[in-house]
């Protein structure tokens, strides 16, 4: 189809913005005009405006519609439709990438979904963007030679950091990698007025501004939350009129129902992000032509009048009027129209055709698994030839310096810096600082302040960004300063495991979260001294590694920025903090495969299983009673070695099961369950734990000693044990 531009338009208005603090990157002489394609706008728009019209009425007649034809869960896009259609078009870049959300199925048309998928996919129908995994409406796009489109999730705002770490991917694979691919491309977020007001977009816009980055916010301004005014989202109900003061960001505010106006707005911003001028943010007002969803009825909290109003700014009739005779005939329109319908009940009828997901394949997709030699591999983490060029061995070296537990992290960091160029560590004062325990000192004199830097201060914003630059390719080596710091990234955790399983392997997100925790050399309090492991060994695909001493330190953490599945390494204060733990250094590719437990003492009567700090307590307590308590270090809880536990409490016939989290739904519960299942009839005695109490890791030394499991009582529970 022939590109076209404007026939009519206005000036996009352009917010009064305050100077950058530093100069942007200047822009090039002539960057070349972006033309639009408008036949092709129309198109996605009237095929968008058909799919909605059709689930929309199928929800309101749900009692008479068939089952096997009913939409689960419905979102409309009437409305946002025109000018997400504008924006799509715009996204031509090889490695252009978007982050969206519910209401962004207009963008996924126009960049390339199919109406069968876009349809059967809230028919919760096999196959599409999950394979009926996860809400219909909530969609991805892999692309390996255009613009990807992130998995979106039902969090509202996660889409933003996300798309911020592929912002920041972009500069490091041209500048760093120089990938000339990547030159030119840009990362766009897209949200409604309601996410403004979110974490994760204050968290994106920071990163955006404060490094430069070649992303464009669009905000589209229903004025509505579900139900709550936009002047409860922002101040006045106006983002872009209260960025105004913020340095390096180009801020246009426009009307989406003016296609023109659209047009004009979101071309600008485009051209300014992809000629190097840094970030821009674009609001149109567009009006929500429906309730929120399918469930939701707008007229318990909006007044006819409104509603009215709304249907008044449609802008699909303001396109037609905008296009018509200008660039196509009355007769061009009608034609467009009429295939466009015909394609979406061919689309349909496709997608009803579809059979319903296999429930015994819903288990699968947690973890990478083998391939199959039709399967296209999953978006995301190392390419295969880089895996493959990294050494590794699983035996240690015998020669190697005794290290301490901190200086094994730091060695094994920098030999995988240098044998691996797309691994990046970062983190609230990893850099100059060398991080609050100075695992990460000198790295940044070594590798440079593109590989290893400083992040503002967000959780929201480390695994966020940790998450775009996984899906780019790259390694990410993040750190959380204390584990009880990452609860306010828990919606970027939770996303970033669950990627491959919702999104049928489609994406997947590796990444190394290294999380200090655990109570200190001398002190403990509620904040630093978190231990809490079994919250990650509950989340789903994520692996938890929680090493005892310096040369399992170094083979977990280079298991784990090798592997396709992310990981939280966890980092124990009192070994970070003492030479409790140090060993000899194994070799700078030795590596620990994951879920393989070490049996560090052998006994014959009682198993006792345990990990981490605790590890060298129960060898303290164990050495006590001779040669009849196996100890085991588990060395990472998720997976964990069920087959060498049961097969050594098989022998011995007791359990014990030592850990430093509470002891209520603590993961020695997990143990205990197993082995009550699995080798009842080998027991001798009841499976027991020590643990922490209900309570959070006191301050003062005294209360902390009688909290944490000390070596007198491990040694007892050993002896009632043995004497059961």
């Amino acid at each position: 189809m022939p590109s076209q531009s404007a026939a009519k338009g206005t000036r996009p208005k352009r917010a009064d913005v305050a100077a950058p603090a530093s100069p942007a990157p200047a822009a090039p002489e002539a960057a070349p005009p972006l033309s639009l394609d408008w036949r092709r706008i129309a198109y996605h728009t009237l095929v968008s405006r058909a799919l909605d019209d059709l689930e929309e009425d199928l929800n309101r007649r749900k009692g008479d519609v068939p089952r096997d034809e009913q939409v689960l869960y419905q979102f409309s896009a009437r409305g946002h439709d025109v000018a997400q259609a504008i924006l799509g078009s715009l996204l031509t870049g090889r490695r252009d990438a978007a982050g969206a959300y519910y209401r962004s199925r207009p963008l996924l048309l126009s960049l390339g979904l199919s109406i069968e998928d876009a349809h059967g996919s809230p028919l919760g129908r096999a196959g599409g963007f999950s394979d009926g995994r996860d809400i219909g409406v909530v969609c991805n796009l892999p692309r390996r030679d255009g613009c990807v489109v992130l998995p979106m999730s039902g969090d509202v705002g996660s889409q933003y950091t996300p798309a911020a770490g592929w912002a920041q991917a972009i500069t490091y694979h041209r500048d760093v990698l120089h990938d000339r691919a990547w030159e030119g491309a840009i990362a766009v977020a897209l949200g409604g007025d309601g996410s403004v007001a979110t974490n994760g977009f204050w968290a994106a816009l920071t990163m955006a501004t404060t490094l430069s980055l070649p992303m464009l916010f669009y905000i589209e301004d229903n004025g509505l939350g579900i139900s709550v005014k936009g002047d409860m989202q922002t101040p006045g109900g106006n983002i872009a009129a209260n960025l105004a003061s913020f340095g390096n960001l180009y801020l246009l505010d426009g009307d989406g129902c003016n296609p023109a106006e659209a047009a004009d707005c979101l071309t600008a911003a485009v051209s300014h992000v992809r000629s190097g001028r840094g970030p821009a943010l674009v609001r149109l007002t567009v009006p929500r032509l429906s309730s929120h969803s399918g469930p939701d009825n707008q007229r318990g909290y909006r007044t006819e009048a409104e509603i009215a109003s709304d249907d008044a700014r449609d802008p699909l009739p303001r396109l037609e009027a905008h296009l018509v005779p200008a660039v196509l005939s009355r007769t061009e329109w009608a034609d467009l129209a009429a295939r466009a319908a015909a394609d979406v009940r061919a689309g349909v009828e496709a997608a009803r055709r579809r059979p319903h997901p296999d429930p015994a394949h819903v288990g699968r997709f947690r973890y990478e698994e083998p391939r199959e030699a039709d399967e296209v591999p999953a978006l995301g983490g190392l390419p295969d030839e880089v895996l493959a060029a990294l050494p590794a061995r699983t035996a240690p070296s015998a020669e190697g310096p005794v290290v301490r537990f901190a200086e094994a992290i730091r060695r094994t960091l920098d030999s995988e810096l240098a044998a691996n160029p797309r691994l990046v560590v970062f983190g609230e004062d990893v850099g100059l600082k060398g991080g609050v325990h100075l695992v990460t000192e000198g790295l940044q004199k070594r590798h440079g302040a593109a590989r290893v830097f400083d992040t503002s201060l967000s959780e929201e914003g480390i695994i966020g960004r940790a998450a775009g630059l996984a899906i780019s390719g790259l390694m990410p080596v993040a750190e959380i300063q204390f584990r009880k710091y990452a609860d306010p990234a828990m919606e970027q955790l939770n996303n970033a495991g669950t990627v491959r399983w919702r999104t049928a392997n489609r994406f997947c997100s590796p990444m190394v979260v290294r999380m200090p925790g655990g109570f200190g050399k001398d002190v403990g309090d509620p904040w630093h001294s978190v231990s809490n492991e079994v919250m990650y060994a509950h989340a789903v695909g994520w692996q938890v590694a929680m090493p005892s001493n310096a040369a399992d330190a170094a083979g977990l953490l280079r298991s784990a920025m090798r592997s396709r599945n992310p990981t939280v390494f966890f980092e124990h204060r009192a070994l970070l903090m003492t030479s409790e733990g140090a060993s000899r250094w194994p070799g700078d590719d030795y590596v620990v495969p994951l879920g393989r437990a070490a049996v560090l003492l052998e006994g014959t009567e009682l198993t006792l299983v345990t990990w981490g700090a605790m590890v060298w307590r129960c060898l303290e307590a164990a050495r006590a009673f001779g040669t009849r308590v196996e100890v085991m270090d588990l060395r990472t809880i998720a997976p964990w070695d069920r087959g060498a536990v049961m097969a050594s409490v098989r022998r011995t016939a007791r359990a014990l099961i030592v850990h430093e989290d509470q002891l209520t739904a603590g993961f020695g519960a997990e143990i205990a369950a197993t082995l009550a299942q699995e080798c009842f009839w080998f027991l001798d005695a009841p499976v027991e734990r020590v643990a922490v109490a209900d309570i959070p890791m006191p301050y003062h030394p005294a209360l902390m000693a009688a909290t944490a499991p000390s070596v007198e009582r491990i040694g007892a529970a050993i002896e009632r044990v043995l004497s059961a």
